[in-house]
Protein backbone atom coordinates (compact mmCIF):
# COMPACT_ATOMS: atom_id res chain seq x y z
CA UNK A 1 0.00 0.00 0.00
CA UNK A 2 1.47 3.35 -1.06
CA UNK A 3 1.75 6.40 1.17
CA UNK A 4 -0.90 9.09 0.56
CA UNK A 5 -0.43 12.84 0.46
CA UNK A 6 -2.96 13.13 3.28
CA UNK A 7 -0.75 10.96 5.50
CA UNK A 8 2.23 13.19 4.72
CA UNK A 9 0.25 16.35 5.52
CA UNK A 10 -1.05 14.88 8.79
CA UNK A 11 2.53 14.01 9.78
CA UNK A 12 3.73 17.53 8.96
CA UNK A 13 0.94 18.98 11.11
CA UNK A 14 2.37 17.12 14.10
CA UNK A 15 5.80 18.80 14.02
CA UNK A 16 6.56 22.44 14.74
CA UNK A 17 9.08 24.75 13.12
CA UNK A 18 11.27 25.71 16.12
CA UNK A 19 11.61 29.27 14.80
CA UNK A 20 8.04 30.15 13.79
CA UNK A 21 6.39 27.98 16.48
CA UNK A 22 3.89 26.82 13.81
CA UNK A 23 3.52 23.41 12.21
CA UNK A 24 4.80 23.12 8.65
CA UNK A 25 1.30 22.99 7.13
CA UNK A 26 -0.18 25.92 9.04
CA UNK A 27 3.00 27.91 8.34
CA UNK A 28 2.64 27.11 4.61
CA UNK A 29 6.26 25.96 4.46
CA UNK A 30 5.60 22.54 2.94
CA UNK A 31 5.68 22.77 -0.86
CA UNK A 32 5.90 20.47 -3.90
CA UNK A 33 4.96 17.25 -2.12
CA UNK A 34 5.59 14.38 -4.55
CA UNK A 35 4.78 10.75 -3.92
CA UNK A 36 6.14 7.88 -5.97
CA UNK A 37 4.80 4.64 -4.49
CA UNK A 38 6.24 4.66 -0.97
CA UNK A 39 8.88 7.31 -1.72
CA UNK A 40 8.23 10.92 -0.68
CA UNK A 41 9.97 14.14 -1.65
CA UNK A 42 9.06 17.70 -0.66
CA UNK A 43 10.44 21.20 -0.23
CA UNK A 44 10.39 23.14 3.02
CA UNK A 45 10.48 26.81 1.99
CA UNK A 46 11.27 29.16 4.87
CA UNK A 47 10.42 32.85 4.75
CA UNK A 48 13.41 33.70 6.92
CA UNK A 49 17.17 32.92 6.78
CA UNK A 50 18.15 29.88 8.85
CA UNK A 51 21.45 28.60 7.47
CA UNK A 52 22.81 27.41 10.84
CA UNK A 53 19.68 25.37 11.66
CA UNK A 54 18.70 24.14 8.18
CA UNK A 55 20.15 20.70 8.91
CA UNK A 56 18.15 20.39 12.14
CA UNK A 57 14.89 21.34 10.36
CA UNK A 58 15.63 18.88 7.55
CA UNK A 59 16.32 16.12 10.11
CA UNK A 60 13.15 16.94 12.07
CA UNK A 61 10.93 16.60 8.98
CA UNK A 62 12.78 13.54 7.65
CA UNK A 63 12.55 11.65 10.97
CA UNK A 64 8.80 12.34 11.23
CA UNK A 65 8.05 11.17 7.69
CA UNK A 66 10.19 8.05 8.15
CA UNK A 67 7.94 7.07 11.05
CA UNK A 68 5.00 6.58 8.65
CA UNK A 69 4.11 2.92 8.09
CA UNK A 70 5.41 1.48 4.84
CA UNK A 71 7.46 4.57 3.97
CA UNK A 72 10.34 4.24 1.51
CA UNK A 73 12.91 6.89 0.67
CA UNK A 74 12.34 10.40 2.06
CA UNK A 75 13.90 13.45 0.42
CA UNK A 76 13.50 16.84 2.15
CA UNK A 77 14.97 19.96 0.57
CA UNK A 78 15.06 23.05 2.83
CA UNK A 79 15.35 26.46 1.13
CA UNK A 80 14.78 30.11 2.02
CA UNK A 81 12.75 32.69 0.10
CA UNK A 82 12.81 36.23 1.53
CA UNK A 83 10.39 38.80 0.09
CA UNK A 84 9.57 42.48 0.62
CA UNK A 85 6.98 43.27 3.29
CA UNK A 86 4.60 46.15 3.73
CA UNK A 87 5.75 49.51 5.11
CA UNK A 88 4.08 52.81 6.06
CA UNK A 89 1.35 53.90 3.67
CA UNK A 90 2.54 56.30 0.97
CA UNK A 91 6.26 55.55 1.41
CA UNK A 92 8.09 53.93 -1.51
CA UNK A 93 10.60 51.12 -1.15
CA UNK A 94 14.28 51.92 -1.66
CA UNK A 95 15.75 50.24 -4.78
CA UNK A 96 17.85 47.21 -3.92
CA UNK A 97 16.38 46.84 -0.40
CA UNK A 98 13.58 44.38 0.44
CA UNK A 99 13.14 45.10 4.16
CA UNK A 100 14.37 47.82 6.54
CA UNK A 101 14.74 47.03 10.25
CA UNK A 102 15.23 50.04 12.54
CA UNK A 103 17.17 49.43 15.76
CA UNK A 104 16.31 52.08 18.33
CA UNK A 105 16.56 52.98 22.00
CA UNK A 106 15.09 55.75 24.08
CA UNK A 107 18.43 56.69 25.59
CA UNK A 108 22.13 56.30 24.87
CA UNK A 109 24.52 53.89 26.51
CA UNK A 110 22.32 50.78 26.37
CA UNK A 111 24.36 49.05 23.64
CA UNK A 112 22.05 49.82 20.71
CA UNK A 113 24.82 50.15 18.09
CA UNK A 114 26.50 46.98 19.33
CA UNK A 115 23.15 45.17 19.10
CA UNK A 116 22.52 46.58 15.61
CA UNK A 117 25.85 45.45 14.14
CA UNK A 118 25.65 42.00 15.72
CA UNK A 119 22.03 41.60 14.58
CA UNK A 120 23.08 42.48 11.02
CA UNK A 121 26.01 40.05 11.17
CA UNK A 122 23.78 37.33 12.63
CA UNK A 123 21.24 37.74 9.80
CA UNK A 124 24.14 37.43 7.35
CA UNK A 125 25.44 34.35 9.19
CA UNK A 126 22.01 32.79 8.66
CA UNK A 127 22.39 33.27 4.90
CA UNK A 128 20.71 36.62 4.16
CA UNK A 129 22.14 39.52 2.15
CA UNK A 130 22.41 42.30 4.69
CA UNK A 131 23.39 45.96 4.89
CA UNK A 132 23.79 48.33 7.81
CA UNK A 133 23.06 52.05 7.71
CA UNK A 134 24.50 54.22 10.49
CA UNK A 135 21.83 56.88 11.05
CA UNK A 136 23.61 58.41 14.05
CA UNK A 137 24.93 61.51 12.29
CA UNK A 138 26.34 63.10 15.46
CA UNK A 139 28.02 59.98 16.79
CA UNK A 140 28.65 57.41 14.02
CA UNK A 141 30.13 54.21 15.41
CA UNK A 142 29.64 51.56 12.72
CA UNK A 143 32.95 52.28 10.88
CA UNK A 144 34.83 51.41 14.10
CA UNK A 145 32.63 48.43 14.95
CA UNK A 146 33.00 46.93 11.46
CA UNK A 147 36.71 47.77 11.21
CA UNK A 148 36.20 49.76 7.98
CA UNK A 149 38.36 52.71 6.93
CA UNK A 150 38.57 54.76 3.75
CA UNK A 151 36.03 56.64 1.67
CA UNK A 152 33.15 55.28 -0.44
CA UNK A 153 33.57 55.45 -4.22
CA UNK A 154 31.07 56.39 -6.90
CA UNK A 155 30.92 54.62 -10.25
CA UNK A 156 28.45 57.00 -11.90
CA UNK A 157 29.08 60.25 -10.05
CA UNK A 158 25.59 60.10 -8.53
CA UNK A 159 25.39 57.18 -6.12
CA UNK A 160 27.98 55.97 -3.59
CA UNK A 161 29.01 52.35 -3.48
CA UNK A 162 28.52 50.91 0.03
CA UNK A 163 31.61 50.00 2.03
CA UNK A 164 32.04 46.31 2.88
CA UNK A 165 32.81 44.94 6.34
CA UNK A 166 32.56 41.25 7.30
CA UNK A 167 30.30 40.73 4.27
CA UNK A 168 27.89 43.55 5.20
CA UNK A 169 27.16 46.48 2.89
CA UNK A 170 27.62 49.54 5.09
CA UNK A 171 27.12 53.30 4.89
CA UNK A 172 27.81 55.95 7.54
CA UNK A 173 28.55 59.66 7.73
CA UNK A 174 31.68 58.43 9.50
CA UNK A 175 33.06 57.32 6.12
CA UNK A 176 32.75 60.85 4.76
CA UNK A 177 34.28 62.93 7.55
CA UNK A 178 37.43 62.90 9.65
CA UNK A 179 37.06 60.78 12.79
CA UNK A 180 37.59 63.81 15.08
CA UNK A 181 35.35 66.23 13.15
CA UNK A 182 32.18 67.11 15.11
CA UNK A 183 28.92 67.43 13.16
CA UNK A 184 27.81 70.91 14.25
CA UNK A 185 24.53 70.73 12.35
CA UNK A 186 20.95 71.71 13.07
CA UNK A 187 18.07 69.25 12.66
CA UNK A 188 17.17 69.93 8.99
CA UNK A 189 20.77 69.30 7.86
CA UNK A 190 20.88 66.06 9.84
CA UNK A 191 17.65 64.74 8.33
CA UNK A 192 18.78 65.73 4.84
CA UNK A 193 22.05 63.85 5.39
CA UNK A 194 20.11 60.77 6.53
CA UNK A 195 17.95 60.82 3.40
CA UNK A 196 20.99 61.22 1.17
CA UNK A 197 22.91 58.40 2.81
CA UNK A 198 19.92 56.09 2.39
CA UNK A 199 18.81 57.06 -1.10
CA UNK A 200 22.16 57.85 -2.69
CA UNK A 201 23.84 54.59 -1.71
CA UNK A 202 23.85 51.89 -4.37
CA UNK A 203 22.48 49.08 -2.16
CA UNK A 204 22.75 45.75 -3.96
CA UNK A 205 19.93 43.20 -3.63
CA UNK A 206 19.59 43.36 0.17
CA UNK A 207 17.17 41.10 2.02
CA UNK A 208 17.51 43.32 5.10
CA UNK A 209 18.93 46.77 5.77
CA UNK A 210 19.52 47.32 9.49
CA UNK A 211 19.33 51.02 10.41
CA UNK A 212 21.22 51.96 13.58
CA UNK A 213 19.25 54.97 14.89
CA UNK A 214 20.55 57.61 17.29
CA UNK A 215 18.95 57.52 20.76
CA UNK A 216 15.83 59.54 21.45
CA UNK A 217 12.65 60.50 19.60
CA UNK A 218 13.74 63.53 17.60
CA UNK A 219 14.19 64.69 14.00
CA UNK A 220 15.97 61.59 12.69
CA UNK A 221 13.33 59.22 14.07
CA UNK A 222 10.50 61.33 12.65
CA UNK A 223 12.16 61.51 9.23
CA UNK A 224 12.56 57.74 9.30
CA UNK A 225 8.87 57.34 10.12
CA UNK A 226 7.66 59.74 7.43
CA UNK A 227 10.03 59.17 4.50
CA UNK A 228 11.86 55.85 4.93
CA UNK A 229 10.07 52.52 4.22
CA UNK A 230 10.54 50.77 7.57
CA UNK A 231 9.32 47.18 7.88
CA UNK A 232 9.62 47.12 11.66
CA UNK A 233 11.55 48.35 14.69
CA UNK A 234 13.62 46.57 17.34
CA UNK A 235 13.86 48.36 20.70
CA UNK A 236 17.04 47.90 22.77
CA UNK A 237 17.01 48.51 26.51
CA UNK A 238 18.67 47.41 29.73
CA UNK A 239 16.70 46.09 32.73
CA UNK A 240 17.33 49.40 34.54
CA UNK A 241 14.24 51.53 35.25
CA UNK A 242 15.90 54.68 33.88
CA UNK A 243 16.54 52.97 30.53
CA UNK A 244 13.08 51.40 30.45
CA UNK A 245 11.33 54.76 30.91
CA UNK A 246 12.98 56.06 27.72
CA UNK A 247 12.60 52.75 25.86
CA UNK A 248 8.84 52.96 26.46
CA UNK A 249 8.82 56.44 24.89
CA UNK A 250 10.63 55.08 21.82
CA UNK A 251 8.16 52.22 21.52
CA UNK A 252 5.16 54.57 21.77
CA UNK A 253 6.67 56.85 19.11
CA UNK A 254 6.88 53.99 16.59
CA UNK A 255 3.32 52.96 17.43
CA UNK A 256 2.08 56.51 16.79
CA UNK A 257 3.71 56.70 13.34
CA UNK A 258 2.48 53.25 12.28
CA UNK A 259 5.76 51.31 12.32
CA UNK A 260 5.31 47.77 13.73
CA UNK A 261 7.37 46.84 16.79
CA UNK A 262 9.19 43.58 16.04
CA UNK A 263 10.23 43.14 19.65
CA UNK A 264 12.54 44.12 22.49
CA UNK A 265 16.15 43.10 23.17
CA UNK A 266 17.37 43.38 26.76
CA UNK A 267 21.08 44.18 26.83
CA UNK A 268 23.42 43.90 29.85
CA UNK A 269 20.89 41.55 31.41
CA UNK A 270 23.28 39.53 33.55
CA UNK A 271 26.93 39.91 34.60
CA UNK A 272 29.01 36.77 35.10
CA UNK A 273 32.30 37.39 36.91
CA UNK A 274 35.21 36.31 34.71
CA UNK A 275 37.21 35.38 37.82
CA UNK A 276 34.80 33.38 39.96
CA UNK A 277 31.71 32.80 37.80
CA UNK A 278 29.38 34.62 40.20
CA UNK A 279 26.19 35.83 38.49
CA UNK A 280 24.83 39.27 39.32
CA UNK A 281 21.92 41.30 37.91
CA UNK A 282 23.78 44.62 37.92
CA UNK A 283 20.98 46.63 36.26
CA UNK A 284 17.98 44.88 37.79
CA UNK A 285 15.92 41.93 36.63
CA UNK A 286 13.01 41.27 34.28
CA UNK A 287 12.53 44.87 33.13
CA UNK A 288 12.48 44.05 29.42
CA UNK A 289 10.03 41.20 29.88
CA UNK A 290 7.69 43.38 31.95
CA UNK A 291 7.76 46.02 29.22
CA UNK A 292 6.90 43.37 26.63
CA UNK A 293 3.99 42.20 28.77
CA UNK A 294 2.72 45.78 29.22
CA UNK A 295 2.72 46.50 25.47
CA UNK A 296 1.99 43.00 24.15
CA UNK A 297 5.21 42.80 22.10
CA UNK A 298 7.73 39.98 21.85
CA UNK A 299 10.76 39.59 24.11
CA UNK A 300 13.41 38.71 21.50
CA UNK A 301 16.23 37.80 23.86
CA UNK A 302 18.62 38.89 26.60
CA UNK A 303 22.36 39.48 26.33
CA UNK A 304 24.93 39.36 29.13
CA UNK A 305 27.16 42.20 30.31
CA UNK A 306 30.35 40.66 28.94
CA UNK A 307 33.73 42.35 28.51
CA UNK A 308 34.41 40.24 25.39
CA UNK A 309 31.46 41.87 23.58
CA UNK A 310 32.91 45.32 24.22
CA UNK A 311 36.50 44.35 23.38
CA UNK A 312 35.67 42.50 20.17
CA UNK A 313 33.23 45.13 18.88
CA UNK A 314 35.63 48.02 19.65
CA UNK A 315 38.30 46.11 17.73
CA UNK A 316 36.09 45.96 14.62
CA UNK A 317 35.47 42.24 15.06
CA UNK A 318 32.06 41.80 16.78
CA UNK A 319 31.27 38.53 18.64
CA UNK A 320 29.15 37.02 15.85
CA UNK A 321 32.25 36.88 13.62
CA UNK A 322 34.99 36.87 16.31
CA UNK A 323 33.60 33.82 18.11
CA UNK A 324 30.81 32.33 15.95
CA UNK A 325 30.61 29.18 18.11
CA UNK A 326 30.31 31.12 21.38
CA UNK A 327 27.17 31.56 23.44
CA UNK A 328 26.85 35.31 22.68
CA UNK A 329 26.93 34.67 18.91
CA UNK A 330 24.34 31.92 19.39
CA UNK A 331 22.02 34.35 21.26
CA UNK A 332 22.38 36.95 18.50
CA UNK A 333 21.56 34.34 15.83
CA UNK A 334 18.48 33.24 17.81
CA UNK A 335 17.37 36.89 18.00
CA UNK A 336 18.10 37.39 14.28
CA UNK A 337 16.01 34.37 13.27
CA UNK A 338 13.14 35.56 15.44
CA UNK A 339 13.36 39.09 13.98
CA UNK A 340 13.30 37.61 10.46
CA UNK A 341 10.32 35.39 11.33
CA UNK A 342 8.39 38.40 12.67
CA UNK A 343 9.18 40.31 9.46
CA UNK A 344 8.08 37.32 7.35
CA UNK A 345 4.73 37.21 9.18
CA UNK A 346 3.87 40.74 8.07
CA UNK A 347 1.85 41.47 4.96
CA UNK A 348 3.82 41.31 1.72
CA UNK A 349 4.52 44.35 -0.43
CA UNK A 350 3.34 43.90 -4.03
CA UNK A 351 4.07 47.42 -5.32
CA UNK A 352 6.95 46.18 -7.47
CA UNK A 353 4.51 44.04 -9.47
CA UNK A 354 2.45 46.99 -10.66
CA UNK A 355 3.61 48.78 -13.80
CA UNK A 356 4.16 52.52 -13.84
CA UNK A 357 1.37 54.32 -15.67
CA UNK A 358 2.66 57.01 -17.99
CA UNK A 359 0.28 59.44 -19.72
CA UNK A 360 1.57 60.88 -22.99
CA UNK A 361 0.16 63.23 -25.60
CA UNK A 362 0.01 61.43 -28.92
Amino acid sequence: MSVSEQQVLEALKQITDPNTKKDFVAGKSAKNIKIDGNNVSLDIVLGYPAKTVTGAIQQLVTDKLKSLPGIGNVSVNVTTHIVSHSVQRGVKLIPGVKNIIAVASGKGGVGKSTTAVNLALALAAEGAKVGIMDADIYGPSQPLMLGISGRPESQDGQKMEPMIGHGLQAMSIGFLIDVETPMVWRGPMVTQALEQLLNETNWSDLDYLVVDLPPGTGDVQLTLAQKVPVTGAVIVTTPQDVALIDARKGLKMFEKVGIPIIGIVENMSLHICSQCGHEERVFGQGGGERMCSDYNVEFLGALPLDIAIREQTDAGNPPVVANPDGRVAEIYREIARRVAVKVAEQAQDFSARFPNIVIQNT
